[in-house]
């Protein structure tokens, strides 16, 4: 396009104009992103994922305090004490998201964890009462849940920041840090001790 002037204050002017017309019609980021897609593979696809995740979370709430009346540890008891509440919060997070979404919160079952859920069942039920060995089990048991959902929020975090959703990035990343420390508190009590007392308990 010319510009078509009289001096260099007009054609200063003219050139602003044409400038500030394209910028307005440029795509912004916003549009750019998956996130503009409302009907998207990956949005659908991480709608499946929080629906998997949620029916864990809610599955874990009704399956922790069987693993904490099942220990033998005080402190292991505790900490299954500790977790169920922070699950309870991972549920209300997870409510939230799909609030965000404009999504009902609705559950899907999920077949790794409920796997994992009914072999820590099978751990109670396979060993004796008031043994290190039976909290082997459950630290076992405990951390495979841990890690499927450490892996699950991890990839969660990174499809909402990819579908442009910030605020849900930043909510399922406080509940990926809690997952964190929940194996890490595992991992502790298992070898200050646990594992210890356990290898000194003489099997049948």
């Amino acid at each position: 396009m010319a510009l078509q002037s009289s001096g260099p204050r007009a054609w200063w002017h003219s050139f602003l104009s044409i400038v500030l017309q394209n910028i307005k019609h440029m795509p912004t980021k916003e549009q750019n992103s998956p996130g503009a897609a409302l009907n998207s593979k990956l949005r659908e696809f991480f709608l499946d994922q929080l629906k998997d995740i949620y029916w864990g979370e809610k599955k874990l709430v009704k399956t922790l305090p069987k693993l904490s009346e099942a220990a033998h540890s005080d402190e292991l008891r505790a900490a299954f004490d500790s977790h169920l509440t922070e699950t309870e919060g991972h549920v209300s997070r997870l409510e939230q998201v799909f609030s965000l979404l404009g999504e009902e919160a609705k559950a899907v079952e999920c077949p790794a964890l409920k796997g994992i859920v009914e072999e820590g069942e099978e751990i109670i039920d396979e060993t004796e009462d008031n043994t290190a060995q039976r909290d082997v089990g459950l630290i076992f048991a405990g951390q495979k849940a841990e890690h499927y959902e450490i892996a699950t929020y991890g990839s969660l975090v990174q499809l909402a920041k990819d579908l442009g959703q910030q605020p849900i990035a930043d909510l399922l990343s406080q509940t990926l840090t809690e997952e964190k420390a929940a194996n890490d508190k595992l991992t502790e009590l298992a070898t200050s001790g646990i594992n210890r007392e356990a290898a000194q308990e003489v099997a049948d």
